[in-house]
């Protein structure tokens, strides 16, 4: 059985002596409810390191008061089968008192990549993010830290923390990985109803409709966003968040594609909001 850590003090010990023998190690930051494409990136963990840590831990402070904290699915004891068998060492899933214990007042910002996109409707989300993250960083001493295209924002922020904190962590980044219908796997995928489920399909046409629009010469953000919007818009269940292409390290809105841009999305069905994005290449990337 995958060993179970809960303690900080333990988990600094475990890499401690990992570091001291030489051995390389990668963390896999998740919130557990773990699908294909997390063990896609424990995978690629364990191709790049020697040991592998998959942290597990619903991290409160990046949830606003009126999110899914507390309905987040939570079931350890699968996750950690599935950890087990996707190659990985060690589970770190520590208690929420001890991450963040009483009087905690610290807590790590990202500037401007944070504001568009997620960071618009989740004004607190990254703040949170960059926080726990930090956290892990600094418990589990990573060689390497492992992140998915999902979350392009995401790992955008991430990157920039780490250069401007000067972390010594290479951060590596997982392709998306899609239901056989091209839905982006999410732990939240099982709050989708069967009739949301059906009308998801239209966010993975919509993103390869916009790589054909660019394919045919089509390169302005305008024009690719309203078509994009169109598609998903057709859905009735379907409540759209935001639809827009910005420069993937940036996070800055493009006017056009030719140079290279990053299509990124996030739709309601339900109570399900979901994330995508592709990366479009255009003439002159």
């Amino acid at each position: 059985m995958i060993d179970i850590i809960t303690s900080i003090n333990k988990m600094r010990y475990v890499s401690e002596k990992k570091r001291s023998e030489g051995i390389l190690i990668g963390l896999v930051p998740t919130m557990g409810a773990l699908h294909e494409g997390h063990l896609s990136l424990v995978k690629r963990a364990s191709e790049k390191t020697d040991f592998v840590v998959v942290s597990i831990f619903v991290n409160p402070t990046q949830f606003a008061p009126n999110e899914d904290f507390t309905a987040y699915p939570r079931n350890i004891g699968d996750d950690a089968r599935k950890i087990e068998l996707a190659g990985a060492d060690c589970i770190f899933a520590p208690e929420k008192s001890n991450m963040y214990p009483e009087g905690y007042a610290t807590y790590v910002a990202v500037e401007r990549l944070t504001d568009g996109l997620c960071g618009h409707s989740r004004p607190t989300h990254f703040r949170g993010v960059t926080t726990v993250v930090t956290k892990l960083f600094n418990i589990v001493y990573p060689h390497v830290a492992v992140f998915g295209q999902k979350d392009a924002q995401q790992h955008a922020v991430i990157k920039r923390m780490v250069k401007d904190l000067d972390m010594p962590v290479e951060i590596d980044v997982g392709p998306i990985v899609r239901e056989p219908d091209g839905l982006a796997m999410s732990s939240r995928n099982s709050y989708l109803s069967a009739e949301e489920r059906r009308q998801t399909v239209s966010l993975y046409r919509s993103l390869c409709l916009a790589e054909e629009l660019v394919s045919s010469g089509i390169t302005g953000s305008e024009d690719i966003i309203r078509k994009v919007r169109a598609v998903i818009a057709e859905q009735d269940r379907a409540k759209i968040d935001y639809i827009e292409i910005v420069d993937p390290e940036e996070m800055t809105p493009v006017d056009d594609v030719r140079g290279g841009g990053l299509l990124a999305l996030a739709v309601w069905f339900g109570d399900a909001r979901l994330i995508d994005n592709i990366v479009l290449s255009g003439k002159d990337s």
